[in-house]
């Protein structure tokens, strides 16, 4: 019996997500949006051309390298990680956030020219009523304003991507107004954005199919972009529902870092497109990927992240590690890798953990033994067991090597 046979997959009765019938985009925000994270450390530019590299490993499409507008360093970084795509030839293209202001396109163009590759300007602008009425806008200024400066990005021979913030709670006539005056201006990628996390998956669905028509009224030939927050933690799930509604790209950051709660977490995203076969990228060095993030950024990753966290696929349950062991004993690590688990961790470069604690039986103990060259005799055995039975927690490795 084959283990597709072992497993009966309720995902594919009544499935709401059919495949796309075209190549899904990635782009990787982590060295921009990721690094508005009031608890992030802003990486030197040396760390962030390692985590490049590790974007073009896994095959992500484009990634917005900052906002070079900001000016002094900022911008010396931008141009730095332009350069390293040149030099090393990488396939990932880069894109730099702008507002929609001359004075925020003219350096993305400058480093464009003096680089020599195209830096897609992704020009932003607020789009719903709640900004209208903080800022005190007008939709007539928006509307000149994008006008204005899609047209100079694109007389810069820059390529476009026009971004409307807040798009999932803006009206739609807004959203036809701003989105077809970019158009009409020379975007040639357009973007919607859950801001602030407010959407659900029939809300992403909704917005997306929304401008799909638009673009389709315009003529068509135009990338539809999702941006997604994780206020809601709907972020992996709202994704892939844009994906639904006409999306041809998604973003996302490394481990979710970003603003307040975070962006779509890119790794998460990937592993579920993976697993879904949307994509049919080599992921293994995804794990090289969220590390190396972690490191650079200074940041935390809980203990039960999906994954990638330390607890994803380690247990000390006797129940659970039984089935798993009996799976290895089997040869079979494919069914290891199953048999209590919905991800298959060595598809990721990853392996189950077992662990010996007052929850776990004697056959965590053998097993843990055997992994590392240790005779499993019947004294040894019993002097851990007992151990573990009495303590109140999972032991760590220097305990069991002293019981040993």
């Amino acid at each position: 019996m084959t283990l597709d046979e072992l497993v009966y997959d309720w995902n594919t009765i009544e499935p709401s997500f059919s495949p796309p019938n075209r190549h899904i985009g990635i782009d990787d925000e982590t060295l921009r949006d990721g690094l508005q994270s009031p608890s992030v450390t802003e990486p030197p530019v040396e760390q962030k051309i390692e985590l490049l590299h590790l974007m073009e490993d896994l095959g992500i499409d484009t990634a917005d390298i900052g906002l070079p507008g900001a000016g002094g360093t900022h911008a010396a970084g931008v141009e730095r990680l332009a350069r390293e795509i040149v030099e090393q030839k990488l396939k990932i293209r880069p894109n730099c956030a702008a507002r929609t202001h001359r004075n925020d396109i003219i350096p993305i163009a400058e480093i464009s020219q003096r680089v020599g590759i195209p830096i897609e300007a992704c020009t932003f602008i607020g789009s719903s009523s709640v900004r209208f009425f903080a800022e005190d806008w007008t939709l007539d200024k928006l509307l000149q304003m994008t006008e204005d400066a899609v047209s100079f990005a694109v007389s810069q021979g820059l390529p476009v991507m026009y971004v409307t913030e807040d798009t999932s709670r803006a009206k739609p006539e807004t959203i036809r107004a701003l989105y077809t005056t970019a158009i009409q201006a020379g975007a040639k990628a357009v973007c919607v954005c859950d801001t602030v996390g407010h959407s659900t998956p029939d809300g992403a669905r909704a917005v997306v199919r929304f401008v799909k028509n638009i673009i389709e009224e315009q003529g068509g030939n135009i990338r539809l972009d999702w941006h997604g927050h994780q206020d809601r933690g709907l972020g992996v799930i709202n994704s892939l529902a844009a994906i639904q509604g006409g999306a041809d790209q998604l973003h996302g950051s490394a481990l979710g870092i970003g603003e307040r709660v975070g962006n779509t977490p890119l790794d998460q995203l990937l592993v579920n497109l993976k697993l879904l076969g949307w994509i049919d990228n080599d992921l293994s060095k995804l794990r090289d990927y969220c590390e190396t993030a972690a490191r650079i950024c200074g940041w935390t990753v809980p203990y039960n992240y999906p994954v990638f966290g330390r607890d994803a696929f380690r247990t000390a349950t006797g129940v659970h590690a039984a089935a798993v062991i009996k799976s290895y004993r089997k040869g079979d690590q494919r069914l290891a890798d199953i048999v209590y688990s919905g991800v298959p961790a060595a598809e990721f470069g990853l392996e189950q953990v077992i662990e010996i604690g007052p929850m776990s039986g004697k056959s965590n103990v053998i097993y843990w033994l055997e992994k590392r060259g240790i005779e499993p005799d019947e004294t040894r055995v019993n002097r851990i067991y007992e151990h573990a039975k009495s303590a109140h927690g999972v032991l760590e490795e220097h305990e069991i090597l002293e019981l040993v």
